[in-house]
Order: C-alpha cells, then structure tokens, then sequence
C-alpha cells in the first residue's frame, strides 16, 4: 500500500460582534463557538511531535477575540488571551487569508491589496509569525486573476477545491486530485493544492477514522507518487465541532485516534504541513483554474450562486464596485491636488474604506437576502463620510 499524506486544513470565521452578540444573545451557542477555538490546543497537547493542523482564523474573529473587552466578558468561559498566546504551537501552521473574509472574485480587484495587508498586519502581531506561505481564499472563492495578487505578497501556495483543476496536458484522477500543481497567470506563477472535496465534506459531517484510513488508501492505491490528500473545512460551525463531548467531535472521536495509529506505525497516512510536502516533492504540471468557489449545502460553487441569486444579493455587490470606485477615484484627485497628509482628510479617506471594506465580507450575502443590509449600511456611512471630505476638498481650494 502506497504511503499517504494528510493535509488538515480548518477554518475559523464570526461575523464582526458576532461574539458579543451572541453571549448577549444565545450565550451556549457563544460558548460553544469559543470552545472550538480552544479545544485546538487541547485535542493538540501531547501529539506536537507527530500533529500537523493547518489553522486560518479571519481578520474580523481575531480582532474579537484580541479585544480586552470581549476577553473580560468571556472571562470564565474561555481565556482567549491566553488562548491566542498558546496558539504559537510547532504543530499549527498559520495560512494568510482576507481580514473581512470576502469572496475575492466578487469584490472589486482594487480591494484585494487592502483586505490581504490588514490581514497581515494582524496576523503577524498575534502570532508572531514573519512569514505565510500558503494562502486560503475565503469561501475558497478563486480566480486566476489572483495570482499576480498572491504572489506580490510571497505566498508560495494557495488552496483551490478540486472540482476546479483543469489540466494543460493528460493526467489521470488521481494525478489531478492528489498533487500540488502548478498555474500561471499574466507571467505569474503559484503552487496550487487541491482541497478533495468528498474527503472535506466527509470531514465536515463527521467521518470515523478507520474509514477514512481505508478510504485513502482505495483512493490512492494506484498512484505512483506521494499523494497529498487535503481535507478542508471550517472548524467552528456544525454539531461535529461544537459538540462538547469528547467523545462525539471531530477531535475525540476522529483527530486523537488517527493519531494514536500513526504514533504506533499501524496507519498508512502521515500527517503533514503542505510546505514540507511541496519542497519535497516539487509540483512539475501546469494546470488552469476555474473560478469558483467551495461547495455550499445548496451550491455547487461554481457560479458563485450562494453570495449571487438573489436580485438584492447583486445589487448590493454592484453598490460595493460603485462605492469602492467613487473612494479610489477620490483617493486619486486628493493625491493629485497633494492632500494626501492633510490629517483630517486621511482620516475621514481611512474610516471610508473600512466601511467598504467591511461591507464585503461573505456573511453579508451568504443568507440570500437576510444580510445584505449589513452590507447596504456600511456603504451608507462610507458615502456620507466621502461627501464630507469632498466639501473639505473644496473648501482648501478656496
């Protein structure tokens, strides 16, 4: 039987306040959400020497949970300062993403800088970490017009589902699904990883690991190569991670005992870290990614349809290009007239585009036609504040 690789990858996203709102509001499902981050590091301790875990936590969850406000409220039920302290753990790898976790393809290409570096400015600071190698898109929603993107920023690899890969030469299934892989666009080149989605939503329901041990190796055993097997969800939603038994989560019942059957040699799958994985075993194929993104309970994902079927779902993502464009076309003429360091008006240009920014993340238009007016709120208050640093344009010409 051919040796196997696991790459685990799980992420975790609230809504911003979304914790707050929710201790005031449903304080056991809060809890429950909190202790998905916190038993991370417990399911971890004592497997650091053999554990790989791929974590990617939003922008806007860890700004919640490095606020001292929402640790002195959840004080007693999770220590996340602490929690946030411990996550420097060797057997956690950190994967950079968006800060107000938007579908990357739906939002305007101006934005994409924006929403990376801010996310990278906190990511650095919490935990410390110098550099990201590997990129997770939100809701895994890709193009290739990214590429150039990503690779300005020095990730080496980015995350795509394998429903998506279209080889440039002839592969076999199992070629396509089970190694990185590489893509260019517009002279730029990145590492792609496909993410096995019936693996991922086998890992998302709740899987035993005797058959996912067989599973993988039916699937693999006929490779003629290492195959990387990347299993990828989110770790802070559904009974399976929320659940507060041991015994019935994915962390008892699943992660714990994989791992006791790798640490006695009785399991043909070794848990990795994708960097490790690609320097060695170098992708050598080119592949082509269609745009899309994960799969959703009633999506496919690749037309986007969760974050688009509903007239007021577009409408709300066409206010964000024509707000989004009247910021930058203003960000232009301030240069222009050299206004950039007037400090009021790069105050008003900076509140702007945190209110654009915010306004575009996924959770706004994930519940069809719900959300939107979170989405709709926040580009209000962005216009209001342009007008006001237009008129103060216009009066420092006079």
């Amino acid at each position: 039987m051919v040796q196997a690789y696991h790459a685990l990858v799980l992420n975790m996203h609230q809504p911003p306040g979304n914790i707050m709102d929710l201790m005031a509001k449903e304080p056991w499902e809060a809890k429950q959400i909190l202790y998905c981050y916190d038993r991370v590091l417990r399911a971890l301790s004592g497997y650091e020497d053999i554990a790989h875990v791929h974590m990617v936590f939003s922008g806007t969850l860890l700004e919640q949970l490095a606020d001292p406000r929402v640790q002195q409220h959840c004080y007693g039920t999770v220590k996340l300062g602490d929690m946030l302290w411990s996550y420097r753990n060797k057997a956690i790898e950190f994967l950079a993403t968006c800060y107000f976790h938007p579908v990357m393809p739906l939002i305007p290409r101006e934005d994409w800088d924006a929403q990376i570096e801010r996310w990278l400015g906190l990511g650095r600071h919490l935990f410390d970490w110098e550099h990201f190698t590997g990129f997770w898109p939100p809701e895994m929603g890709f193009c290739m017009e990214m590429i150039p993107v990503l690779k300005r920023f020095g990730f080496e690899f980015v995350i795509v589902d394998s429903d998506y890969i279209e080889p440039e030469s002839s592969l076999k299934w199992e070629e396509i699904r089970y190694k990185p892989h590489k893509a260019q666009y517009d002279g730029c080149e990145i590492i792609v990883i496909p993410r096995d989605r019936e693996f991922s939503d086998a890992q998302e329901a709740g899987m035993d690991p005797g058959w996912f041990a067989y599973e993988v190796g039916e699937r693999t055993r006929w490779c003629d190569f290492p195959p990387l097997v990347t299993t990828c969800t989110d770790g802070d939603n559904g009974g399976w991670f929320r659940n507060t038994s041991w015994k019935g989560n994915f962390w008892g019942h699943f992660f714990r005992p994989l791992m006791d059957w790798y640490r006695e040699g009785s399991l043909a799958i070794t848990p990795v870290k994708i960097i490790d994985y690609i320097y060695q075993n170098p992708p050598a194929d080119y592949v082509t990614i269609k745009s899309g993104s994960w799969n959703t309970g009633r999506h496919h994902g690749h037309d986007f349809k969760q974050w688009t079927g509903s007239l007021i779902q577009r409408r709300g993502l066409g206010e964000i290009k024509r707000v989004s464009n009247r910021y930058h076309e203003m960000k232009k003429l301030i240069q222009q007239k050299g206004k950039e360091n007037h400090q009021e008006i790069r105050r008003l240009m900076d509140e702007t585009y945190n209110y654009i920014l915010s306004s575009e993340s996924s959770c706004n238009f994930f519940w069809g036609s719900t959300w939107v007016y979170k989405s709709f709120d926040a580009l209000e208050k962005a216009e209001l504040i342009l007008d006001e640093a237009a008129r103060m344009i216009e009066l420092l010409r006079k």
